[in-house]
């Protein structure tokens, strides 16, 4: 039998994913714990001390332990995001004081890859479900902290023409990725060459805008599958998959899990409103 045992720096309490009502407000607490807010939809609003915070979509959020916090306003009708409590070990509630910097992370920060981080805390969340505790949950997180540091350390710069280009790009992908668009057609709306746009998106974000556009519909198609009753064919066509067998094809690439197996193992979610 192969015995690795591994020393973590931290351990995980819980977490879950809130979805608004549009009604009540985050209360006022002062927790013994870490907590790390990430934002899937809507805008957190959020103070912490004297400090006020305005979580968008695509942004996270880390709340530090014996710090009051609490909610500006009601919860807006459209507002999702996950939410995961967290302690560090032996070292006590300053990450400084460990003699080695593994991961270096804003509080408040623009994740550059959020569908992988939106995929990362539903696989938190469902192994949050199993009876055994295992220390999944803690690599979980670590993976997760580790793309907001990618965030953080690959943060571009305002007068970065071709990185402010890419990320028009990016906009474009996440409300158009459900019509017929590519490379090209994104170039025209934003009329520059398509090897160029092609070639600053891969230097900005590591994939390819045909991967990125793959990775929107998948994404969009993920939450069908939980939360809906459509039929594949219909998924795939709301996704903005043409063919069912390609979707089936690019979804099991991306998720590693086919279209139907996905829906079986995530859709079990501690989910909250209140």
């Amino acid at each position: 039998m192969f015995d690795l045992k591994i020393s973590l720096p931290l351990r995980v309490q819980n977490g879950g994913l809130f979805i608004s009502r549009g009604v009540g407000s985050h209360p006022q607490r002062e927790l013994d714990s870490w907590e790390l807010i990430f934002v899937e939809k809507g805008t957190l609003t959020i103070k912490e001390e004297d400090t006020l915070f305005s979580v968008k979509a695509g942004e996270s959020l880390l709340l530090w332990p014996h710090r009051k916090h609490v909610g500006v306003g009601n919860f807006p009708a459209d507002l999702k995001f996950y939410w995961l409590h967290f302690e560090l070990n032996s070292q006590g509630d300053n990450p400084s004081d460990y003699p080695v910097s593994l991961i270096s992370m804003p509080q408040h920060g623009q994740v550059i890859n959020p569908q992988y981080v939106i995929s990362l805390f539903r696989q938190f969340l469902s192994e949050q479900e199993t009876i055994n505790r295992s220390d999944s949950l803690e690599l979980i997180l670590l993976l997760i902290m580790q793309q907001l540091s990618v965030a953080a350390n690959d943060n571009p710069q305002a007068d970065n023409i071709g990185v402010a280009l890419a990320y028009k790009a990016q906009q474009l992908i996440r409300t158009q990725f459900h019509m017929p668009v590519s490379t090209s057609s994104l170039a025209n709306q934003l009329h520059c060459n398509a090897d160029y746009l092609g070639r600053v998106y891969r230097q900005t974000f590591e994939l390819t805008i045909t991967e990125a556009i793959h990775r929107q519909r998948v994404l969009s198609a993920e939450k069908m599958l939980i939360s809906d009753s459509c039929s594949l064919s219909e998924v795939a066509q709301r996704s903005g998959f043409q063919d069912v067998g390609y979707f089936r094809k690019v979804f099991r690439k991306t998720m590693g899990l086919t279209p139907a197996a996905w829906k079986r193992r995530y859709c079990k979610v501690h989910i909250n409103s209140d």
